[in-house]
């Protein structure tokens, strides 16, 4: 019985050669260029801050990173702790986010991302702080004052450390408040603030009109605000504006509204619900409670 014989495979043979001698020719080059760029100088600083809010400035980046590091233009990448200044910037509390990079052209980019205030908290004593959209404080900036909601009343917490977690049921009550009108258009135009009042309830005040919002704590949101709709499409309507004095959203399925004491009696319309037509569960009932207000209105 006749052998194979054993053929070589030139071309895989010249294949790998090619390959092994691509691979070795990129790891040096690779070597070369980290090289190169290791030993090149820095020959511009830029800062880019992204986003909306103007809390911190380029200028005062720069003169952050230069009063910690010293000049930076005409050193080298190797000499620059890179990783030391996004760890500084990444301290001030209006910095969400920061990346140092240098390209080979010798280009030093300082990138900011700016934290985005959600809430403005003014507690008891007057002061006060932010909380952004992480839930995380920030102290009051003096040189820049965000559109976001105001709230104010009987607050206890205060700011504590920069970048604290919010601790408090009311705050927590407040920011969820926040968050929600802020996703909705219709609500951040006509609701301008939020107060605790001394009954710890959380009021709504709105941009028209002389009436208090008792909204109650944070909880149930979407029917609360659901009932404030019927109000102000199915109420103010036919009532007027200033036909009650408070509009209490707190009770659970109910819309309880308090006559202005000034205005004569008057009586929500049976079909109501009718005449709205809104997407609403049909169990919620609308009270018109006709108490004239004295020298308070408590709605306990």
């Amino acid at each position: 019985m006749a052998k194979k014989r054993f053929r070589f495979n030139w071309g895989i043979f010249l294949y790998v050669i090619y390959l092994v001698a691509g691979i070795s020719g990129l790891v040096l080059l690779m070597g070369t260029v980290s090289v190169k760029s290791s030993e090149q100088a820095c020959t511009e600083m830029r800062v880019i801050i992204l986003g909306e809010e103007a809390f911190v400035e380029q200028k005062d980046i720069v003169q952050l990173v230069e009063t910690s590091y010293g000049q930076l233009v005409g050193r080298t990448l190797n000499s620059l702790p890179i990783h030391d200044i996004e760890g500084d910037l990444k301290q001030i509390p209006y910095v969400s986010h920061a990346r140092v990079s240098m390209d080979m052209n010798g280009l030093l980019l300082i990138r900011i991302e700016q934290r985005k205030a959600v809430l403005r908290i003014v507690d008891a004593e007057g002061e006060g702080f932010y909380v952004d959209e992480q839930a995380l404080k920030m102290p009051v900036s003096t040189r820049y004052i965000p559109k976001v909601a105001i709230a104010n009343g009987q607050i206890a917490e205060r700011l504590g450390q920069p970048l604290d977690t919010i601790a408090s049921v009311m705050v927590k009550d407040l920011f969820a408040i926040a968050n929600f009108i802020k996703g909705h258009p219709v609500w951040e135009k006509q609701i301008v603030q939020l107060y605790v009042n001394e009954q710890a309830d959380i009021e709504l005040i709105p941009r028209n009109g002389d009436y208090r919002i008792i909204f109650g704590n944070g909880r149930d949101l979407e029917e609360k605000f659901e009932k404030l709709m019927i109000y102000y499409q199915g109420v103010v309507p036919q009532k007027g504006i200033e036909a009650y004095a408070v509009v209490n959203l707190k009770y659970k399925d109910q819309l309880v509204c308090l006559q202005n004491s000034h205005l004569p009696a008057q009586k929500l319309p049976v079909e109501l619900f009718d005449t709205l037509k809104l997407t609403v569960d049909t169990n919620v009932r609308v009270l018109d409670t006709l108490v004239q207000m004295n020298n308070t209105l408590n709605m306990e």
